[in-house]
């Protein structure tokens, strides 16, 4: 099958199976050329196939030499639509991984499920015995409770509606975008689906199982971002989920006994979450240009590497709330000044020379193994492909 990029809303529905590999293999190479570090040796990666999921278990892997488990929600292909970029992700990343010599498993399911943390575990019991880290890195927009009733996530504000210009990706012009007020419901709702609910979940069933050492460390993701996005960010349904993500954080490390818990702030990036997210888009592609122009811009692998191969090595520090900061470079006074400056003169005629429009699609398509100049796209190219520990 000829496979060409298929763009419906703020997704792209198809993947390319050769340019999902070379993503995989370019942050593999990054991962190399760098100096190895100490890394917890076994590590079970809860959603691990795409962003900083995916980069957490390259960083630890080809950085650390770790045995990584990763839990992914991904479809493989059928004879008539490719697999997610995920899959294709995973696939690579398998096969890279075991040519090294580095153990490299994944169980493709529902994370929020028992039946996939049952699983999960007996795999760590067969093959690992026990995990020394936990990387949360989960970004679904619903989740099936255990009485089998589904909730979703929204992306509202919490207190009233806010208007603000927001970028349309589908032919690139800015328009204002009015953001509704949630419900209370809904704010629930969101806290059950991206809060820390699922990841003290996993902790608990691994304690019970005893799949878990006693000194493990568990890390999830987080975002804070400027004012421009508190409202519907920081200060919205989603950043509701994120302060319980915190509060999760502490209650793990005060209640485990010996297991600590962090939470990563890390930085704005492409990524298919951001994408859904109104307003953060645009202010995305004036980031990029201001913290390229300074020499300072990271995409998921550079900022994994900072993670655990700088800050869990002898530079962990935190803030006032107690969380990693790696967006330390994005909210640089300089930084997140000239970005205001911009937003407050950007529109349709200069939003080409005032952003780097062109390097957000870059990387968007990247997601799906699209633009890479060393891969054929108009030759037929194999879409079923196998993940090796997957049957």
């Amino acid at each position: 099958m000829v496979v060409k990029p298929k763009i419906r809303g703020f997704i792209c529905t198809t993947a390319h199976p050769e340019g999902c590999a070379e993503n995989v293999k370019r942050q593999i190479n990054f991962i190399q050329s760098k100096p190895k570090f100490n890394c917890k040796k076994n590590i079970l990666i809860i959603g691990c196939s795409t962003g900083y999921g995916l980069a957490s278990r390259i960083t630890c892997a080809f950085g650390g030499d770790s045995s990584t488990l990763g839990v992914m929600f991904e479809h493989p292909a059928t004879s008539k639509r490719t697999a997610t970029s995920g899959w294709y992700n995973t696939a690579a990343f398998e096969k890279m991984a075991m040519s090294h010599n580095l153990y490299a498993k994944t169980i493709n399911g529902d994370a929020f499920s028992q039946k996939i943390k049952d699983q999960v575990i007996n795999v760590i019991k067969s093959d690992l015995g026990k995990v020394d880290m936990v990387i949360y890195s989960l970004a679904a927009p619903r989740r099936t409770m255990p009485d089998s009733t589904k909730v979703s996530s929204v992306l509202k504000t919490v207190d009233k509606d806010y208007t603000n210009k927001t970028i349309n990706l589908n032919n690139n012009t800015l328009s204002k975008v009015t953001i509704p007020c949630a419900n209370e419901q809904e704010i629930e709702n969101t806290i059950k689906v991206m809060g820390g609910e699922d990841w003290k979940n996993w902790i608990i069933s691994l304690k019970k199982a005893d799949a878990i050492t006693d000194d493990a460390i568990t890390v999830a993701y987080s975002y804070v971002g400027p004012e421009i996005t508190f409202p519907i960010y920081a200060e919205g349904t989603i950043g509701m989920a994120k302060n319980h993500l915190l509060k999760t954080a502490n209650e793990i490390t005060n209640s485990m006994g010996g297991i600590k818990a962090y939470i990563s702030v890390n930085k704005a990036l492409v990524t298919q979450s951001s994408a859904a997210i109104p307003i953060v888009p645009l202010y995305i592609t004036i980031l990029y240009k201001v913290m390229k122009e300074r020499g300072v811009h990271e995409g998921c692998i550079e900022q994994m590497y900072r993670l655990f191969g700088e800050k869990f090595g002898s530079n962990l520090n935190f803030d006032e709330k107690g969380r990693i900061r790696l967006d330390d470079y994005e909210m640089k006074i300089d930084i997140q000044q000239k970005v205001l400056d911009v937003w407050k003169t950007i529109n349709n005629d200069n939003i080409k020379e005032l952003t780097d429009i062109d390097g957000y699609w870059e990387e968007f398509y990247k997601m799906f193994g699209f633009n890479f100049p060393n891969i054929d796209y108009d030759k037929d190219v194999n879409i079923e492909v196998n993940v090796p520990s997957i049957d």
